[in-house]
């Protein structure tokens, strides 16, 4: 018979993807505060001991590359030491990186990397400490994006990956109801992160070496895009909106299956859903101002 609500977890320990700064800093912050002994995974040593300095001393930052299966296996090994048969009471997937760029002049490799952080990380991750999840009665909380309801032009490696999180999540939600294992998806709107900036100077690196076609095609529009996305970014919510969002996944009794967080992200959903595809395309052009067509 299907156990279709969430047991009480018997653990408190959070495994968190992704924690060296942004909205996975933020997460580990706010339940390192409420008491939860937080596995904070990060790639770079350094941003680990920083992110030490501001926790208590139950928080343990430990080396984890979504990308790199050998490095989730030695994380499972220590987290299992830790807790024992006491498992996870969540896996936090936040681990993401945002690549841009028209899709004619974008090499492969930059697609397959986007994928390989941002969904095939999630999975091994995820299948990993899945075992855990189940011995803590826990939860998994995935970190989508607006951006995997309502696509944007220049966008789409990062969208389609967020459209990929939205499968994945519906798929594993009902798989893992024997178990009473709630999987929810938070779908933030702009938020104040370093991952645009990241995005930002790499795109402008490569850029740089587009072909004389590529710019006479792409460049004009290209520049609106990243003028709108910076204007976006001003009016950007802080991170600890998504760490309220997930603190209330791992939580609540009854918590959403998803989480739409900001105004912007509300009504690019609902124009989405509602509007003709042709018209939200024209709306959509309007609003970021691309070139007519020629």
């Amino acid at each position: 018979m299907l156990n279709l609500f969430s047991q009480t977890p018997r653990s408190d320990g959070v495994v968190i993807t992704g924690a060296s700064t942004g909205i996975g800093a933020a997460c580990a912050l706010a339940l390192d505060k409420l008491g939860y002994r937080v596995f904070a995974g990060v790639r770079n040593p350094a941003d680990g001991e920083t992110l030490q300095r501001q926790a208590g001393p139950r928080l343990m930052p430990i080396r984890l590359d979504v990308t790199d299966q050998a490095s989730i296996a030695a994380a499972s090994h220590t987290v299992t030491a830790m807790m024992g048969d006491h498992g996870l009471a969540g896996l936090i997937n936040n681990a993401g990186i945002g690549v841009a760029g028209p899709i004619e002049a974008l090499p492969l490799a930059d697609w397959r990397r986007q994928f390989e952080v941002n969904v095939f990380g999630l999975i091994a991750a995820t299948q990993t400490f899945l075992p855990l999840i189940r011995k803590g009665r826990g939860r998994i909380i995935n970190m989508g994006s607006i951006a995997g309801r309502a696509s944007m032009p220049f966008m789409a490696p990062y969208a389609a990956s967020k459209h990929a999180l939205v499968a994945v999540t519906d798929a594993l939600r009902i798989e893992l109801q024997p178990w009473g294992i709630r999987v929810a998806l938070i779908e933030p709107g702009v938020i104040a992160t370093p991952i645009w900036g990241k995005t930002r100077k790499e795109v402008d690196r490569w850029d740089a070496s587009w072909s004389h076609d590529l710019k006479a095609m792409y460049q004009e529009g290209f520049t609106r895009v990243k003028e709108a996305a910076t204007a976006a970014g001003e009016q950007a919510q802080p991170a600890g909106v998504v760490a309220d969002a997930v603190t209330h996944a791992l939580r609540s009794r009854w918590p959403k299956s998803r989480y739409l967080l900001g105004s912007d992200a509300a009504i690019r959903a609902y124009l989405a859903l509602l509007l003709p595809a042709r018209l939200n395309d024209w709306l959509i052009t309007k609003i970021v101002k691309l070139p007519p067509r020629r």
